[in-house]
Formats: structure tokens, sequence, C-alpha cells
């Protein structure tokens, strides 16, 4: 019974650790393929990777920005409606007291 629960997390220990190295994603494929063919043409790798790099992360914070943005949209209108009110309604007093001998202060 010992063997076999050693066996068990021997076979699991080793199926963990070649998932993990399974996981990676192309991505530093990209990136290293990129880095071989601008040395090749030439060109400087430290600025090309670098903006890349900065594209990649302007479009998650983009893409990110789209989703709280949709998410908190209508606290934001709300707010908006609320200070248009306002402004309406601060208007209209100072043209009904315009004549009279009260001024509008604003």
């Amino acid at each position: 019974m010992k063997k076999l629960i050693f066996l068990l997390a021997v076979v699991w220990f080793g199926l963990s650790a070649i998932s993990n190295s399974v996981k990676a994603n192309d991505y530093n494929t990209a990136v290293i393929g990129h880095i071989i063919q601008t040395k090749v043409n030439g060109g400087n790798v430290d600025t090309s990777v670098l903006e890349a790099e900065l594209q990649k992360l302007t479009y998650n914070f983009a893409t990110e920005m789209t989703f709280v943005l949709q998410k908190h949209l209508p606290n934001i209108l709300e707010g908006i409606a609320s200070e248009m009110r306002q402004n309406a309604d601060k208007i209209y007093k100072c043209k009904l007291l315009e004549g009279g001998s009260y001024e509008c202060k604003e």
C-alpha cells in the first residue's frame, strides 16, 4: 500500500512538473523570433522590443478600461445628468430673480 501511494505521488509530481512547462504560450517564442529577425536585419533590438511591449500594454489597458467604463457607466451618466440639472436650476433661478430686488449669486 505504501509503495502504491509513493508511486502515485511520484506520478502526480511528475505530471505537475510537465503540465507547468506545457502552459507556456507562444508569446515568448514570438518575442525571441522578433529579436532574432531584428538582429539579422540590423535594427536596434531594444527599441523595437520596447515598442512591442508598450503596444501590448496599451492594448491590455484599453481593453481593461473598456470593461471598467461599461461597468460604471450608469453611475457616470447619473453624475453628469445631476450636474446638468443643477446648472439648469441655477440658470432658471437667475432668470427668475433677474428683475427683482434680489440679485443672482453664482
